[in-house]
């Protein structure tokens, strides 16, 4: 089946059903090429392209509209994010690391509402200005010290308990975070974006509460980030 076909059937199933059956499509891809330890087997997926182009070019012309709740907004984002890495590592693959790809997370890579927009501008000029810091832990910088990416799609109906559950993989990886009462040593995820979390007691109640760990006045350290490509082959 071509680009066309996929791309049409996605357009007739928003239509009639919303948004979950546009996201239907990338649940679908994922499970084909995500393992449940959150690797990616790029170069599978790279010979596999038609179902990823087909979602993107859906997502751009079925964009948020004013009326979309919160939940819609940042599913489309999170989704769209997530899709687009996908598609910029497996078109330089075989690499090592994102960062090995000349200006990633600053080059426009789709265009919606005639607006062209970057990894960057998705992560911090839409998602971060919704005040949801649990979307740090859903979107995926195709790392090995990035949250774990999930085989399925984040959905409006379900986005909150999704993001629960991402962030609580995320808080128990001791690869990623080693959590005790009076010591943390986090992710640089903690570091780099602070300002999202709030205050240092805000921060320490946030970890308290995804990681069922009473803390006490912890000592913080931050992590090494390993960005070694987060593939399964």
């Amino acid at each position: 089946m071509n680009l066309f076909y996929y791309t049409l059937i996605l357009f007739i199933s928003f239509n009639c059903f919303g948004q979950k059956s546009m996201h239907d499509r990338w649940s679908y891809e994922l499970q084909k090429h995500v393992d449940e330890n959150g690797k990616v087997n790029y170069e599978k997926w790279g010979k596999d392209l038609e179902g990823l182009n087909a979602y993107i070019e859906i997502l751009q012309k079925f964009n948020p509209k004013k009326y979309w709740s919160k939940n819609e907004v940042l599913a489309y984002w999170i989704n769209i994010y997530n899709a687009l890495t996908i598609k910029l590592i497996v078109e330089n693959y075989p690499i090592n690391s994102i960062k090995e790809i000349p200006n990633s997370w600053t080059k426009n890579l789709i265009l919606i509402n005639s607006k062209s927009f970057s990894l960057d501008q998705i992560e911090h000029e839409i998602l971060r200005k919704m005040n949801e810091p649990k979307i740090h832990f859903a979107i995926n910088c195709a790392s090995i010290s990035c949250p774990k990416l999930l085989n399925s799609a984040y959905l409006p109906n379900k986005l909150t308990e999704q993001l629960n559950i991402a962030v609580k993989l995320f808080l128990a990886d001791t690869t990623k975070n080693i959590i005790k009462e009076e010591n943390l040593l986090l992710s640089k995820i903690f570091f780099w974006f602070k300002k999202d979390f709030g205050s240092r007691k805000d921060l320490l109640n946030f970890i308290s509460t995804y990681s069922e760990i009473e803390i006490k006045n912890p000592k913080i350290k931050y992590m090494n980030y390993d960005w070694e490509l987060n593939k399964s082959n």
